[in-house]
């Protein structure tokens, strides 16, 4: 793996400076960065997070379909025939496809460029969200789900990959957090908004093949002038659009790297809590004596409250440049109301209510902070996407996991084992978290000695 150099404590300067660059002289200040993050931030984001709801709006759709007119047997198990099983079963064939093919999205987007990639994505896995509709047998709603795992794979490691191209490092877990806080914005709305989502699909496909920025070298939309800023912020802290494709030697050097082995597992330990709260909130809040529709309104709060938490966490990880205490911390207070849920009486419905939010809370707002962390510590253009596509393929497994802890067999002892698994992989992530912390410090404390600038961030 390359060896560039970071200096981590060399935040963005607010005096004006010269840089030579193709033989021209420019002057770069405060304000004009300003600006054009801003301009980025308006090309980028917002069409980002579309896609991010989207795409978890399909994801997620399946768990209100569980509960919905449950009472007339009008659901998806009575009108399938299948069994909690293998509605499980289900679940986790969609998981496994993508643990499958993350590596092979990031590098096909890599190759086609993000537009294109992105656009043929959503455009196969919204054909397979509505060929879901016309299911009737648990086979038929087996096979569709794996097919819109190998198609919704790309979607999250291809947006944070892109970000690599456009932001440095400091700047990243915050837009990170606003694309994928609208998967809470899916977990919310999912039923409201499950009506009329066919028709957005159709055309944010197209204004993503046109709109949505590839690399910074290529945008027509911004100046000269802008394209050199872009350029020089970036020029030892991000992603090159002109890289060649990754080599066997670079991905030798990704693949035996320890270190990010590291990442995967503090990342793997919070993926259960984030698949299981997607999929079963409707049944969890079922269990504290709502009914069907009423519990489906009733998972807006924690989601909307996560949705908050999770922008602030991801904002102050970036400002502070402090991302590992900042998932640590969300990780803990995730566990703890994971525990406390599995402690409180069943029929302590206000409290276990309150707990879920707390564990929402923590749980979602642990997740953007390791992708910026990730992204902030792997030093070529090549060896990031191979690591972010890594990182979540990684937290596969802890998805699979995610979709069995709930049982139904538990639902009137409000899932215990549930319960008790979310909060051990969390601890497990908190330590995992400050384990890395005192690693990268120690690290850095033997480049400076060596007379090195410190190059990991924590």
């Amino acid at each position: 793996m390359s060896s560039t150099s970071m200096d981590l404590e060399n935040e963005t300067s607010a005096v004006d400076y010269k840089e030579e660059e193709d033989s021209t002289s420019y002057v770069y200040d405060e304000a004009a960065e300003k600006a054009l993050l801003h301009r980025q931030d308006i090309r980028i984001i917002p069409l980002s997070a579309a896609i991010c709801l989207l795409a978890n709006l399909d994801r997620s759709n399946i768990g209100n379909a569980k509960i919905l007119n449950s009472e007339t047997h009008n659901d998806l198990l009575s009108e399938t025939h299948m069994t909690a099983s293998q509605y499980t079963i289900a679940l986790m064939v969609f998981l496994i496809a993508c643990a499958l093919f993350e590596v092979p999205s990031n590098y096909l987007l890599r190759r086609f460029s993000p537009s294109r990639w992105i656009a043929f994505l959503m455009f196969m896995w919204g054909a397979l969200t509505m060929a879901l509709g016309g299911t009737r047998t648990y086979a038929e709603v087996t096979v569709v789900r794996f097919l819109l795992g190998v198609f919704a794979a790309g979607q999250l490691p291809g947006l944070v990959y892109l970000l690599t191209f456009w932001y440095r490092p400091e700047e990243r877990s915050v837009r990170v957090a606003f694309i994928f806080a609208s998967a809470t914005l899916a977990g919310a709305f999912g039923g409201a908004i499950a009506y009329g989502r066919a028709f957005p699909r159709a055309w944010l496909r197209f204004f993503v093949f046109f709109l949505l920025p590839n690399y910074p070298e290529t945008a027509h939309w911004l100046t000269e002038s802008e394209r050199k800023l872009v350029a020089y912020r970036l020029k030892d802290q991000g992603s090159k659009g002109s890289t060649k494709a990754i080599t066997w030697q670079e991905a030798k050097d990704t693949l035996t790297d320890w270190r990010l082995y590291a990442h995967y597992a503090m990342f793997f330990g919070v993926s259960p809590p984030f698949s299981s709260l997607s999929i079963f909130t409707p049944s969890i809040v079922v269990g504290m004596g709502f009914t069907s529709l009423n519990a489906n309104l009733m998972t807006v709060p924690p989601y909307a409250i996560a949705y908050v938490a999770t922008i602030l966490t991801s904002r102050s990880a970036d400002r502070n440049n402090s991302r590992g205490l900042h998932t640590g911390i969300a990780c803990l207070v995730g566990a703890a109301g994971f525990m406390a849920l599995a402690l409180l009486p069943v029929n302590a419905y206000a409290s276990r209510y309150g707990c879920l939010i707390v564990a929402a809370t923590g749980s979602f707002s642990a997740v953007p902070p390791p992708l910026g962390w990730i992204t902030s510590n792997v030093f070529t253009t090549s060896a990031v996407g191979l690591a972010i596509a890594l990182n979540t393929s990684f937290s596969i497994p802890g998805q699979i996991v995610g979709v069995w802890i709930y049982k139904a067999d538990e639902a009137a002892r409000g899932y215990p084992t549930g319960q008790w698994t979310n909060c051990a992989l969390l601890l497990f992530s908190a330590a995992g978290c400050f384990g890395l912390i005192m690693y990268y410090r120690r690290l850095n404390a033997v480049l400076v000695k060596q007379g090195e600038v410190q190059r990991y961030r924590y």
